[in-house]
């Protein structure tokens, strides 16, 4: 499937088939080649919780607002930014050391910190401005292994951040719910699309 199609083709699944598993070799599939998305200086900070058994959808069914679809998909990613993941304990910066040594590492990381750490504000815009990209990533590399998604920001962060023991220096952006859509439902047209004209501002 070449990128224009698969970008046309992809929708967001509010009606999954409950009985349509997807097995955990295809998640590792879809996470692994969504990794090939950008991150801040390749810190790739971010981590998921892929929520699969009936227990945990039930956790996490009560801290998304009661929708139905994190029962019925065959898996929930808890998509979760590290706000301080410019820091020295992200394992990338032993590669970087590795590659150009303890003096060219030590200035880049004075680097990270400045630009991403300054601040509480410019933390979490790190931790979900990469976490996003991923996101995003992840929903197309499904749609490439005939997996259908649906991401869902109206959730209790805070809530399924206690529930899930997630570090303090972590938070959840969002979840994508992973799954195939209930045939026995209709899938209504595609909304209408803003198009080029309607909000670029060439400058």
């Amino acid at each position: 499937m070449d990128f224009k199609k698969l970008a046309e083709n992809r929708r967001s699944v509010k009606y999954f088939d409950k009985d349509k598993d997807v097995d955990l070799d295809t998640i590792k599939k879809i996470i692994n080649l969504a990794t090939y998305s950008p991150s801040a200086f390749n810190l790739q900070p971010w981590n998921i919780i892929a929520v699969r058994t009936e227990e945990a959808k039930e956790r996490l069914y009560k801290l998304a607002d009661e929708q139905g679809k994190i029962l019925k998909a065959s898996t929930t990613l808890i998509m979760i930014g590290d706000r301080t993941g410019y820091e020295e304990y992200n394992p990338v910066w032993k590669r970087v050391e590795d590659k150009l040594g303890t003096d060219k590492k030590e200035i880049i990381l004075k680097a990270n910190r400045k630009l991403y750490g300054e601040t509480e504000e410019k933390q979490i815009k790190f931790g979900e401005l990469n976490t996003g990209l991923l996101a995003m990533s992840i929903m197309y590399s499904a749609s490439y292994y005939g997996v259908d998604s649906h991401p869902v920001g109206g959730i209790d962060a805070k809530g399924i951040k206690k529930e899930f023991n997630i570090e303090d220096n972590k938070h959840v952006v969002m979840l994508i719910c992973l799954g195939h859509f209930n045939e026995e439902k209709e899938m209504k047209p595609r909304k209408h699309r803003k198009k080029f004209e309607d909000f670029v501002e060439v400058v």
